[in-house]
């Protein structure tokens, strides 16, 4: 049970503390009380061991090789973080940055080093009290098609003027692909647009998108793979469950002049008919769920003529960490993506084999190019903070979104994390 509102003043206007209950209130009760002095323990426990110098309101620290120069991570509440952390895991972590139980002046930084040893952090032995102890997905956010629009539209139907600004002009929400990017190299914001080019225009040549091509694209995104297609000479039709993308992707393809080549609909991927020489989806898989990944690759194979290939770019994470963390409910899902759920490839090529006869054929790990991707998100919404709030964005919000992008960031720069530009084919040419 909840505490109403924190007695903290000043932390929360009251329009805030009713938008924002479960950051605003802190466990309270008996048990939540035993949960805090377990969360205590156990997060001093792994602090000890990742490079992050943890410092406490009386002057402790913790964490590996403090004696060094470390991110700092300043925890001002530590009962609010052990009470949030004690009562919901990592979706407490998180509400407890919204609140700024914890601070810190280099967000990726503090979180990088906890998702690389993310598998580690709690004690194997206390593992298998996770589906006892952890909040639980709500049936609700299951990604039938009774709630999937609904899912979709909490986070894409935001507002296209907030994606507006910290998106490129291409408007693409998914990971570039940078030119000759090594280890430590920092792609300025200018290389952003023609990285989102190079991704797309790498999906289009492994779908064998040219003239003439009949292309289905699964997740529309705000219609800049629409646009690239249409100028190669396809004709496209574009599915998406968010109407501010559709409204505003429809209207990029008539200023361009393709509104004769692309036809962009508010349709369930599942409803969609017809035949089709390719099919390309970007990142749209993460919103599938576990529970529909068969559904999503019979419909790919249903809709693909004879000869068809299918491009996807998928978010993917190791295999064992998907399996232990499946049903695990997670800030993320409460505050970002609700219904999402991150794969394997192992798992992908699993499901297609057993449930199609398409076969995953080529693989392109890309996983270093969307930590710059995000990092260059990240610096761009954090540098315009004060635009965000005149779109009517409050300061939790605004904190939320720059956890979120940080984050993200972390999981791909730790390698937890990966991106894949995948194809399928049926090799046996069959169409079903």
């Amino acid at each position: 049970m909840n505490a109403p509102i924190r007695d903290l003043p000043g932390d929360f206007t009251p329009d805030e503390a009713a938008r924002w209950p479960d950051v605003a209130a802190l466990p309270i009760g008996p048990i939540a009380a035993i949960r805090s002095g377990a969360a205590a323990w156990l997060f001093r426990h792994a602090s000890r061991h990742v490079d992050v110098r943890v410092e406490y309101p009386d002057g402790e620290m913790s964490g590996r090789n403090c004696d060094r120069v470390l991110p700092r991570m300043i925890v001002r509440r530590p009962d609010a973080l052990a009470r949030r952390v004690g009562n919901d895991g990592l979706i407490g972590f998180g509400e407890a940055f919204m609140a700024g139980d914890w601070t810190t002046d280099d967000l990726v930084g503090v979180l990088t080093p906890f998702a690389t040893r993310m598998a580690r952090l709690v004690p194997r032995p206390l593992q298998v009290l996770r589906s006892a102890v952890l909040p639980k997905q709500p049936s609700s956010e299951d990604n039938s098609t009774a709630n999937t629009r609904r899912n979709i539209a909490r986070h894409y139907d935001l507002s296209n003027d907030l994606f507006a600004l910290f998106l490129d002009d291409t408007m693409t929400y998914s990971s570039a692909l940078f030119a000759d990017l090594d280890r430590g190299t920092r792609p300025p914001w200018s290389d952003l647009a023609e990285a989102q080019h190079r991704k797309i225009d790498r999906l289009l040549d492994l779908a064998g998108v040219g003239p003439g091509t009949r292309l289905l694209e699964i997740g529309t995104g705000w219609g800049e793979l629409c646009l690239r297609a249409a100028a190669r000479g396809a004709t496209v039709r574009s599915v998406t469950l968010s109407s501010e993308q559709q409204e505003l992707a429809r209207r990029r393809v008539a200023d361009a002049g393709y509104s004769d080549k692309v036809q962009i609909d508010l349709c369930d991927y599942r409803q969609v008919d017809g035949v089709y020489d390719a099919v390309v989806s970007v990142e749209m898989i993460e919103a599938v769920g576990q529970k529909y990944w068969p559904v999503y690759f019979e419909t790919i194979e249903r809709l693909l003529a004879p000869g068809g290939r299918a491009a996807i770019q998928a978010i993917t994470m190791p295999h064992d960490r998907m399996v232990a963390t499946r049903n695990t409910y997670t800030w993320v899902h409460k505050y970002i993506f609700p219904g999402g759920q991150l794969t394997s490839l192992k798992a992908l090529d699993a499901v297609s084999r057993r449930h199609t006869g398409l076969r995953l054929t080529e693989s392109h790990a890309m996983g270093r190019h969307y930590a710059e991707t995000l990092r260059l998100w990240r610096e761009r919404f954090t540098g315009r903070r004060d635009k965000v709030a005149e779109l009517g964005f409050d300061h939790t919000f605004r904190r939320m979104w720059e956890f979120y992008l940080a984050y993200s960031e972390a999981g791909f720069r730790s390698g937890y994390l990966d991106v894949h530009q995948l194809v399928f084919t049926r090799p046996d040419g069959d169409h079903r």
